[in-house]
């Protein structure tokens, strides 16, 4: 492989990195109480540690957790993006009066990725103002990390069944479901098997820390196979928010055996065909 491609990777603002930090290693409603963070580091050293990696291409995904935030967002990742060589543009949405307009701003802008975290926005992804944007999206082909699962806690628009009824009205939208959508595995393979666009990504699955509490379920092992070697798996790490070295994702994922194949499709190959 040249390398590792990782869609699932984030830079933020100072200071709201800081305030993202601080809700995880105090817990807030993680479950557990919360971790430490393994690389709560300066930006300059955390890109130094993923070129020593050989991650050759990531995002530096942020995601809006109320109104009137997006599009600085936005103006945020992308400007990163512009001076980080390997940084993939990216860029988030809310529902909210205008979202169409910034979208296409930052799709005029070089955004090849999107990211939203419906748990922390605590919005429901059918909302009328978001209809135009997922139309926008499906048509662009760009992948969209959506995090629609419950972990850390249940509650609001989250499981495969809102994100399902997007999919129902925009079968072409490149949802790429964050963590493989633990713990509702079943649902979000399902999914993924529905629609041909739909991949997953390997953020925190099948590492110690996931496999204690939310184990991926062994029956699900051949479909998980199938799906990586028919470009439908990408990595994900969650770098830098993670308790464990970057390292032990890898390892994770070379444990469960599938073939050099499988581990050259979904750390590479897979990636490199979503951007």
């Amino acid at each position: 492989m040249p390398g590792l491609i990782d869609l699932h990777v984030h830079f933020l603002p100072e200071r709201m990195e800081r305030r993202v930090w601080h809700h995880f290693t105090h817990g807030g409603p993680l479950m557990g109480g919360g971790w430490e963070i393994a690389y709560a580091w300066p930006p300059q050293d955390r890109l130094a540690r993923l070129r020593e990696l050989g991650v050759r291409a990531f995002p530096a995904l942020a995601y809006a957790h109320r109104p009137g935030m997006a599009a600085d967002l936005n103006a945020w990742t992308l400007e990163f993006a512009r001076r980080t060589p390997e940084c993939l543009p990216s860029a988030t949405f809310y529902p909210e009066p205008g979202v169409a307009d910034y979208v296409r701003a930052a799709l005029a802008g070089g955004a090849k990725i999107f990211k939203v975290h419906l748990q922390v926005g605590g919005f429901d992804p059918r909302a009328p103002e978001l209809a135009e944007v997922w139309g926008l999206l499906a048509e662009s082909g760009l992948p969209v990390v959506v995090h629609a699962s419950s972990v850390p806690v249940p509650g609001g628009h989250v499981g495969a069944g809102p994100i399902g009824e997007v999919l129902r009205g925009h079968p072409r939208l490149r949802a790429v479901i964050a963590h493989l959508g633990m713990p509702e595995y079943d649902a979000f393979f399902a999914l993924a098997g529905r629609y041909e666009r739909v991949a997953l990504d390997t953020t925190m699955a099948f590492t110690d820390f996931s496999e204690r509490g939310m184990p991926f379920p062994a029956r699900l092992k051949p479909a998980l196979r199938d799906f990586g070697l028919a470009g439908k798996v990408v990595l994900g790490s969650d770098f830098p928010t993670i308790p464990y070295p970057y390292a032990h994702q890898l390892t994770a994922l070379a444990r469960l055996d599938l073939g050099d194949a499988w581990l050259r499709a979904v750390c590479w190959d897979n990636g490199a065909a979503m951007i």
